[in-house]
């Protein structure tokens, strides 16, 4: 099956949904240049979900995609929180911030039948979902509309969890990705494995497309993913220097500079493992720490350092999502980028 067959689009190239650094904007420039343009819903109240659907579809009749978060929200636990906030309190202390003053709550909320309502006017007709696949109602909501389900594996076990349970496509994302890992059988890292070693493994397990994601920065390496199975690569951090990116100054920074070539997966901003490019608090207290709430709870006491850091231009306390591979990264157009990635164009 080829990617247009599939998913109605002319190159093969995803635009990676990247919370917090994008919106609508991005989405409908790699749709335009005939990608499939993805808009992060999973930190969006519903209101904000529709405003930015309503720019995507006043602007493009393109396909594009819409990506939802699957955890389970976890219950608040007084005990773990404070912990984690004694584990911040030097650096608290640093910047004048009083712990107490901090609010607690999550910073990024699952698909729902709130969400659904509020998207299904719209039909999105491709969803896609982070750790998994929501609750067999909701799925059959989005099927009944006629969207296309997308969800992330990260090893050949939950590729064929996801296929069993109504994906109509897995992403495999390799060990190399920037951002949250799609983990949600196991909590053990040492399951993840690079890219171009899970895509075939998961390529010859379905029987249904497979999308590579993880270290792929330019055509060669799409053009590499399409000839061990994959239909399309699946690619964020190149985009993360577009001027349709709404990416901090502090993480454009880090981007450019050496640093890139350093990331680790890490718990500190979210409690659960995501991949940054290394900083202070990485360093010091991580990248891997016991003392995290439950994600997405970890959030908020180190948002409260971040903000007072950025406002300095520091970026000790941000999270730097950034994949392995980091050379893609250019400043020009998501639309020149999201043609110059594909292998089609490469060859013309």
């Amino acid at each position: 099956m080829n990617i247009k067959d599939f998913l109605g689009i002319e190159l093969p190239i995803i635009q990676a949904p990247m919370a917090g650094v994008q919106g609508s904007e991005l989405a409908i420039a790699v749709s335009q240049a005939g990608g499939l343009g993805s808009l992060p819903c999973a930190m969006l109240t519903p209101e904000m979900i529709q405003t930015e659907l309503t720019a995507i579809t006043a602007t493009t009749s393109k396909p594009f995609n819409v990506n939802f978060f699957c955890h389970t929200p976890p219950q608040a636990n007084a005990e773990r929180e404070g912990i984690w906030r004694s584990a911040l309190q030097p650096y608290f202390a640093e910047y004048a911030i009083n712990a107490d003053d901090i609010p607690a709550g999550p910073g990024r909320a699952p698909f729902s039948h709130d969400i659904a309502d509020a998207i299904e006017a719209f039909r999105p007709p491709i969803v896609s979902f982070h750790f998994g696949l929501p609750a067999p109602d909701l799925l059959a909501r989005i099927k009944g509309w006629g969207a296309k389900v997308l969800s992330s594996a990260t090893t050949v076990e939950e590729a064929v969890w996801l296929e069993a349970h109504g994906a109509d496509a897995i992403i495999a994302q390799g060990l190399e990705a920037g951002g949250h890992r799609g983990i949600f059988l196991s909590e053990d890292l040492t399951t993840q494995v690079g890219t171009f070693s899970l895509l075939p493994q998961i390529a010859q397990t379905v029987n249904i497309p497979v999308i590579a994601a993880g270290g792929i920065a330019d055509a060669k390496g799409v053009a590499a993913a399409l000839s061990l199975g994959a239909i399309a690569a699946q690619i964020g951090t190149a985009y993360l220097l577009c001027p349709e990116t709404k990416t901090s100054q502090v993480h454009r920074a880090a981007l450019k500079s050496a640093s890139a070539q350093h990331t680790a997966l890490t718990n500190l901003f979210s409690g659960r493992p995501a991949r940054s490019i290394v900083n202070r608090v990485i360093r010091e207290i991580g990248p891997m720490s016991n003392s995290t709430p439950e994600f997405p709870l970890a959030t908020t006491a180190i948002t409260a350092l971040r903000s007072k850091a950025e406002a300095n231009n520091c970026a000790d306390f941000s999270p730097l999502w950034c994949g392995q591979n980091a050379t893609g990264c250019k400043e020009i157009s998501a639309t020149d980028l999201t043609r110059a990635l594909s292998p089609v164009m490469l060859e013309g």
